[in-house]
């Protein structure tokens, strides 16, 4: 008999907690799912915060050059460097930029630029809003007449969402440089030759589809951070946990973004 009570009271148990994680589940699909209609609502409705957005525009887009510059630079170095033993093998090096432009454009270029501004805006965003909502600043916009929500949340993803494609264009051109150099010291092509091979093997499906997935990408990138320090728990260390999630979360949907517009772009390829 007390064996049964002890299987039943630890099934229950079971049971009980498992409805707990599925309540806080749906919970937070819930809660996320008000957080981006709330946004789509509110990013027509004035007043329209464009000193905000401008500033909001240089901190991500600018502030971001210069590692954007070394990584892209460095891509284009190393992807070379990696690809010539191969193509060597075959005898097919003159097909380098040809290899560098395709992957740099289709894949490389838009995957590192959000990846970079991930760690480096997400966590950043994240860790200011949390601050904001710990320390009960945005309860004090609220009071003071301003839309904390338009001010910190609506021009923070525009920015993200227009900044990181113009990092990424910047990107594929300091990337294909870095691809240059390499294949200049090594094959003495000429700066005219590569470019004219570069162009050749991009089509305008390439940049379209880049263009695409980056807007796509500084769209989570930016909703992903707001939404989890605007959420935030009280506490110096909801921000922390606020800044960690907002880069571990929107680095894992723009992997999973990618493969789902990788399937996408190759069927319309296909087609």
């Amino acid at each position: 008999m007390i064996s049964n009570n002890k299987k039943e009271e630890a099934s229950s148990t079971r049971k009980h907690v498992l409805s707990r994680k599925l309540d806080t589940i749906f919970i937070d699909l819930y809660n996320i799912y008000s957080f981006l209609l709330r946004f789509f609502k509110e990013v027509f409705v004035p007043p329209y915060e464009f000193k905000e957005i401008i500033r909001q525009c240089y901190e991500i887009g600018y502030r971001s050059l210069p590692l954007i510059s070394l990584t892209g630079f460095i891509m284009g170095i190393v992807f070379t460097n990696q690809s010539r033993p191969s193509l060597s093998e075959l005898g097919a090096t003159a097909l380098l930029p040809a290899l560098i432009s395709v992957a740099i454009v289709r894949a490389l270029a838009p995957l590192v630029t959000a990846l970079i501004t991930a760690g480096r805006v997400g966590s950043n965003i994240g860790a200011e809003i949390s601050s904001m909502k710990v320390t009960e600043q945005i309860d004090a916009m609220e009071v003071s007449a301003i839309n904390p929500f338009n001010y910190l949340v609506v021009t923070r993803v525009i920015a993200t969402t227009l900044m990181i494609p113009t990092l990424m264009c910047y990107t594929i051109f300091v990337a294909l440089m870095g691809g240059f150099v390499n294949i200049h010291a090594n094959e003495l092509t000429s700066f005219t030759s590569y470019f004219q091979q570069v162009f050749d093997a991009t089509s305008f499906l390439d940049i379209f589809s880049s263009l695409i997935k980056s807007i796509l990408f500084g769209f989570t990138i930016g909703m992903v951070g707001c939404y989890k320090g605007y959420n935030a728990s009280k506490g110096t260390e909801g921000v922390g946990k606020a800044a960690n999630a907002s880069v571990v979360t929107s680095m894992f949907l723009v992997f999973i973004e990618e493969l789902l517009a990788l399937q996408i772009i190759n069927a319309l390829r296909a087609g």
